[in-house]
């Protein structure tokens, strides 16, 4: 994701999490952070030029990762494009070092936590009434490093 890209994303966000949007700012000061954060913009041709058809984000603090946003428009879901990006996502946190990766979901979103399944990620803890809509978050995480003899969660696998 770039400075260009944030008012695309920004205007997807208002659409996509009416209730809990970010301001447009908070887009420009986290992919400011780039020691820490990292962000990424999925695009596909349209008729006017490249449109942006999802958005994730990163935040890497060793040792812990986390998910800060991803999110597809509904009408490209089950494209695997959440896949791709939440797949760039855990290789980032690995190449910085992470030895988990965590996120929250929506508790009222099964697709989300299916998702997140699928890649590893178990449910460690619920924040009751976390989003401004009153909905749980369920937080997940996925750790990275494996114990001596196994493979890391993800790793050989694919979708």
């Amino acid at each position: 994701m770039t400075e260009a890209d944030v008012p695309a994303v920004h205007a997807l966000e208002r659409i996509l999490f009416p209730v809990d949007a970010w301001p447009e700012q908070m887009f420009r000061d986290e992919i400011a952070q780039s020691a820490t954060r990292r962000y990424y913009v999925a695009e596909e041709p349209g008729p006017d030029g490249p449109r942006i058809v999802a958005y994730a984000g990163l935040m890497s603090l060793e040792p812990i990762a986390d998910v800060q946003t991803i999110a597809v428009v509904p009408e490209r879901e089950g494209r695997g494009i959440g896949s791709a990006l939440l797949t760039e996502l855990i290789d980032e946190a690995r190449r910085r070092g992470a030895d988990d990766v965590l996120l929250e979901v929506r508790a009222d979103n099964p697709r989300a936590q299916g998702l997140y399944r699928r890649f590893g990620f178990s449910h460690i803890h619920t924040r009751r009434r976390y989003y401004r809509d009153g909905v749980d978050a369920l937080i997940m995480q996925l750790p990275l490093a494996a114990p001596a003899g196994e493979s890391p969660a993800g790793e050989g696998e694919k979708e």
